[in-house]
């Protein structure tokens, strides 16, 4: 069953790029209704939309509970899953569980006990790993073997597991939907592939060059957005059925030619590299030398208009844009 207007929202991972245009777009369409942000990080106020409030504070239980219970809000984003770069890769693997795992499940524990009408949750398509025997266009049915080479994934794939399994316990008492783009980018969103496209330093691998999608920061604030009203319980991937091969899509994103190494050569170079500036993530390595193509037509079916914008060539084309 799709979801009604909402009378109040909350945001969770306000700091973050995709929360803030998000927010953008939230004000735009529900003018008059509040909308509420929050995250342990630092939120720079630099938007001042009338209708919005700010909070940073920890992500623990008795915070949320207040919030949830003096705020009243009925449908929360939670946006906030945290990444896996990281300068501190032991101390933010507690973090990172903490957040994605348990925050998850508290934040959905407390929208059953206040009675949320919708929670939209934000995965990743990195849950399905980038292995050889991957089929073109996956879809939402397909294992999740992210986590099988690499354990720093195996959070995100517990995350997505987990909301999964809850939302369909509780499919008749409250509208869980959990999204599974694909890489998204943007001059807002300062994650791994966005460093990876952008870094003129690291070549592509001579001896592969798979393909990828790209959905636009715009597009999927845009997506998340309609999603509130028009997309019921389940699972969802996102992306446009569109590919450009990894060799292609840096081409485009630094405007100038790239050089390409054998892998076990761009291995060792990466790897220099995040001990300086880069901090890339060693599953990045799988992902351009393996596919992880996902199909998004199931999510597509409950928009009359798609709200994807911008072809994966497009989001390239767009990355360094201002």
């Amino acid at each position: 069953m799709k979801s009604s207007k909402p009378k109040s929202i909350l945001i969770i991972g306000m700091a973050g790029g995709l929360a803030k245009i998000t927010a953008h777009l939230l004000a735009k369409k529900y003018p008059t209704i509040p909308i509420l942000g929050v995250d342990p990080r630092p939120i720079k106020d630099d938007f001042h939309l009338d209708n919005l409030e700010l909070y940073q504070l920890p992500y623990t239980r008795g915070n949320f509970e207040k919030l949830f219970r003096d705020k009243k809000f009925d449908t929360v984003l939670h946006l906030g899953r945290m990444s896996h770069v990281s300068t501190n890769p032991g101390y933010n693997i507690r973090k990172r569980l903490n957040l994605n795992i348990m925050g998850t499940n508290r934040i959905l524990d407390l929208s059953l006990k206040f009675k949320i009408k919708k929670v939209i949750v934000l995965s990743t398509f990195h849950v399905y790993g980038a292995l050889p025997d991957n089929p073109t266009f996956l879809k939402e049915d397909a294992p999740l073997r992210g986590s099988f080479n690499y354990p720093e994934l195996r959070d995100v794939v517990e995350m997505d597991q987990m909301t999964t399994n809850w939302m369909w316990k509780h499919q008749n008492k409250i509208n869980v939907v959990v999204l599974r783009p694909c890489n998204i980018i943007g001059p807002q969103i300062k994650n791994v592939i966005t460093k990876y496209l952008t870094t003129s330093a690291i070549p592509t691998p001579m001896d592969f060059n798979p393909m990828f999608q790209f959905i636009h920061e715009y597009d999927m604030a845009n997506l998340i957005t309609e999603s509130i009203e028009k997309v019921p319980t389940g699972t969802f991937n996102v992306a446009n059925n569109d590919v450009l091969s990894i060799r292609e899509a840096k081409s485009i994103a630094t405007h100038s030619p790239q050089y390409s190494l054998p892998l076990f050569l761009v291995s060792p170079l990466a790897k220099a590299l995040n001990k300086t500036v880069l901090n890339l993530p060693e599953y990045i390595l799988d992902y351009i030398k393996f596919p992880c193509v996902i199909s998004g037509d199931q999510i597509l079916k409950h928009f009359s208009k798609s709200p994807i914008r911008y072809s994966s060539r497009e989001a390239c084309e767009l990355l360094t844009l201002d």
